[in-house]
């Protein structure tokens, strides 16, 4: 759990400022379950730079609560929290230095999202609150007040937290929870998850992966490895502290993430995924007429399938039907092995090319439509589907063929130009992998939409 963190101050000597604006929102790496905002006393005047910069005046002041009225709402609202803040070095030093005026000691964990904005989204001009949100696409509002100050700090930690395709956040926020926080019972563990799209990940008492899935609805998957009585079932249960998750909203970006990482993880009950998910592939060449003939083969490290498959009977299922969609000759599509002319023909579903009674150009044109629809080589497009919540979109972005990763972004913020977009993404690893799931995937969904760039 975090405690997001934004506060204003008078301004003036190191250790001497008051707060005079604090806001604490709880957040539980996929949305806020409580907050805390309030203007604060001072019991000092505020630096007139300061007054122009917030619009926050002694007078606004005189009526607020004092430090020592807020200060068990503060603890209460972060405990068993880290304090996430936008240079965490100057809000935790300033809540410190309030709790010894009252002979407190205050002391939590803390991550500064300027340092992880440096180590994930490197090479920036500046890494400024309101430059870095405009830079990523974040919309800010009240710049420069604890509120809408905080409210941009969660939207940035949540994209870091996307970014960190180590999860190195989330292990080192599970090693240092409390004992009774890493033994909870398997019942307690299902009721925390939500019945959404996402990938989830099962943790040991160290804060060490052993399993990454995806699933339409993380609960029920969770309760089905906590029910199932199959020997990984049992070492699971009998190993698992807690279990982390990642809201994705499309199914696709799921299956992305959930094959990114554990190649990259490599827990030890994934074994069987970190292998090649496709056997098969639909391959085309041209034949000595000039046809383009399509086949069946296996998946054999060939330049460029046009698409592949998990299994032989799945490709050749989808071979049945785009013949059947385009019109093209059973004989050139490896169906109907013949000499003269294929079955189609005999029932006019095929226009003749296997008698050279429709001409290669013309029956060309067709198989390339086939192509251009399942394949995206030396293509430059984004992927929109789903978001993680109503008013957002999932984008994933694919240059001259080759998968770049994936972002999200908010449907109140326009994205007007593919550099907007670009610091938007999340880089990830083009394979052969990545590739089949995608178009795949593509062949059995429908997305939002594939714009073409």
């Amino acid at each position: 759990m975090y405690a997001i963190v934004d506060i204003e101050t008078t301004g003036g000597k190191f250790n001497e400022e008051g707060i005079t604006e604090i806001a604490i929102h709880k957040f539980d790496g996929h949305q806020i379950v409580d907050s805390f905002i309030s203007l604060v006393n001072p019991e000092r005047s505020i630096q007139p730079f300061v007054v122009n910069l917030t619009g926050i005046n002694n007078k606004m002041l005189r009526n607020a609560p004092k430090f020592f009225e807020v200060a068990k709402r503060i603890i209460e609202i972060t405990t068993d929290c880290v304090i996430v803040a936008h240079n965490s070095k100057f809000d935790y030093r300033i809540l410190q230095t309030e709790f010894i005026r009252l002979g407190y000691e205050y002391e939590r964990e803390s991550l500064c999202t300027v340092e992880l904005s440096k180590k994930l989204i490197p090479d920036l001009d500046s890494y400024k609150l309101g430059k870095l949100c405009r830079t990523l696409g974040i919309p800010v509002t009240d710049r420069h007040r604890a509120n809408g100050d905080a409210i941009a700090t969660v939207k940035l930690f949540q994209l870091l937290l996307d970014k960190d395709v180590e999860k190195e956040i989330i292990k080192s926020t599970v090693r240092n929870k409390p004992k009774l926080q890493l033994d909870p019972k398997l019942i307690d563990i299902v009721e925390d998850m939500p019945a959404k799209t996402g990938v989830y990940y099962i943790h040991r008492s160290d804060g060490e992966i052993i399993y990454i899935g995806k699933s339409v609805n993380i609960k029920k998957r969770i309760n089905q490895h906590f029910t199932n009585s199959s020997q990984k079932s049992k070492k699971i249960q009998n190993l698992v502290s807690t279990v982390t998750y990642e809201i994705t909203g499309s199914e696709l970006v799921a299956l992305l993430k959930e094959s990114e990482e554990i190649k990259r993880n490599k827990p030890i009950f994934n074994r069987a995924l970190r292998r090649t998910v496709f056997t098969h592939a639909l391959y085309s060449f041209v034949d000595d007429k000039g046809y383009i003939n399509l086949e069946i083969d296996k998946a054999d490290g060939r330049d460029n399938p046009i698409t592949t498959f998990a299994n032989r009977q799945s490709a050749k299922s989808h071979l049945f039907k785009i013949t059947e969609e385009f019109k093209l000759c059973q004989k050139l599509t490896g169906i109907y092995n013949t000499k003269t002319n294929c079955f189609s023909y005999t029932i006019k579903a095929c226009n003749g090319a296997c008698i050279l009674e429709e001409s290669a150009e013309v029956y060309n044109e067709r198989v390339q439509q086939v192509i251009d629809k399942h394949s995206f080589e030396n293509k430059n497009m984004v992927i929109i589907d789903k978001g993680r919540e109503y008013d957002e979109h999932s984008a994933l972005l694919i240059e001259n063929g080759i998968f770049k990763g994936i972002g999200f972004y908010n449907l109140n913020y326009q994205i007007n130009n593919i550099d907007v977009l670009k610091s938007l993404i999340t880089s990830m690893e083009n394979n052969r992998d990545v590739q089949h799931i995608i178009k795949s995937y593509l062949r059995r969904n429908k997305v939002k939409k594939i714009i073409d760039l």
